[in-house]
């Protein structure tokens, strides 16, 4: 009898001492979550505005504008200066919708948008 009394006594005595939360784990500092998963990235007119002007719209608002286009779009002032009539002209569905020849994506307009909202950085 006193063996089995020393065996269950040295298993209990195990599964306490092997149970216990003394681990330093719980202590270290872990790092905070990012607050902010998906940052938006800066929008830039040489980085991202100027290759979709430059492939939709030039081909009339070039350097010497053509098709009855009334003004040129090849820098970064003269889009940035008209970048209200922009996102009017590429957001309508209707009569004076841009470009003529079909429609940019959403990825693009929300670009442009981002672009203004951003405060139309040049780079």
């Amino acid at each position: 009898m006193n063996f089995k009394s020393l065996f269950y006594g040295l298993a209990i005595m195990l599964f306490v001492f092997n149970c216990s939360s003394s681990s330093d784990d719980d202590m270290t500092a872990q790092p905070d979550p990012d607050p902010d998963p998906t940052p938006t990235e800066k929008v830039t007119y040489d980085a991202d505005i100027k290759s979709i002007i430059s492939s939709n719209c030039t081909s009339c608002h070039g350097s010497t504008p053509s098709n009855s286009a009334p003004m040129s779009l090849t820098t970064y002032a003269q889009v940035s200066s008209y970048i209200d009539a922009i996102l009017d002209r590429i957001n309508r569905t209707g009569a004076g919708k841009m470009p003529v020849n079909g429609t940019l994506s959403a990825t693009d307009k929300n670009l442009i948008q981002q672009w203004k909202d951003g405060g139309l950085l040049e780079n």
